[in-house]
């Protein structure tokens, strides 16, 4: 069952009943993705290699709240933004339109949001002259794509939950799709997170967590 969930900042998330985890932080979930995904995502990446084309692909779409933050700053700042989603189980529009996100970006980029989600599980949809949204209805390792990606939003549920999206095999096809130089940031650090990306051949950091976190982690792509 699902159920909306106000959360520390004001800030509403979904409570998922059958697995006991909500889709963001009880501390915020706003807080949590401008921190974690925006800022040390999306910001970062463009700081250290500016450009004005940049590929998402978030393994966790949930309820787009990243997605509309990164579509937000990319349209402000005149940034082409392509972003698939995965997503195995699609919330619906209507519980997606009861958060109250479009307190937090533009009402265009909410409206084309909430008008075009479903499409976007079909096809590739154009919200705006800056971003695309594709929401790829599979499951992480189900997912293929010939596309490379800049940056990698890892949030899937907590490994206390879901421990097969942690394992090696999730994390090493996860970061297959992503150029060289590009980055994977997510929420949660761990000793087999940090031990798999070193083993991959990545450069991986220890960045200081949302509220509630200790810690975060984020790994760029050298090879």
């Amino acid at each position: 069952m699902l159920q909306l969930m106000r959360t520390a900042d004001g800030s509403h998330t979904i409570f998922n009943s059958e697995i006991g985890e909500s889709y963001h932080s009880k501390h915020g979930a706003f807080q949590e993705s401008i921190h974690v995904f925006l800022n040390n995502g999306l910001k970062h990446f463009l700081l250290t290699t500016p450009s004005s084309h940049v590929a998402i692909l978030e393994v966790g779409l949930g309820t787009g709240l990243n997605f509309l933050l990164s579509a937000n700053y990319c349209l402000e700042n005149k940034i082409k933004l392509d972003y698939i989603g995965i997503e195995a189980f699609p919330l619906n529009s209507t519980l997606i339109s009861q958060t109250g996100y479009d307190a937090y970006v533009s009402p265009c980029i909410w409206q084309s949001y909430i008008e075009n989600y479903s499409q976007s599980l079909l096809k590739k949809i154009a919200l705006n002259n800056y971003c695309t949204l594709t929401t790829a209805q599979v499951s992480l390792f189900d997912f293929k794509s010939d596309q490379r990606f800049d940056i990698i939003y890892f949030d899937a549920f907590a490994a206390v939950h879901q421990p097969e999206m942690w394992s090696d095999t999730a994390l090493q096809h996860a970061s297959q799709f992503l150029n060289p130089g590009g980055i994977f940031v997510t929420y949660a650090i761990t000793g087999n997170l940090k031990r798999s990306f070193k083993s991959f051949g990545f450069d991986i950091e220890k960045i200081p967590g949302a509220l509630g976190k200790r810690e975060m982690f984020r790994a760029t792509r050298f090879q």
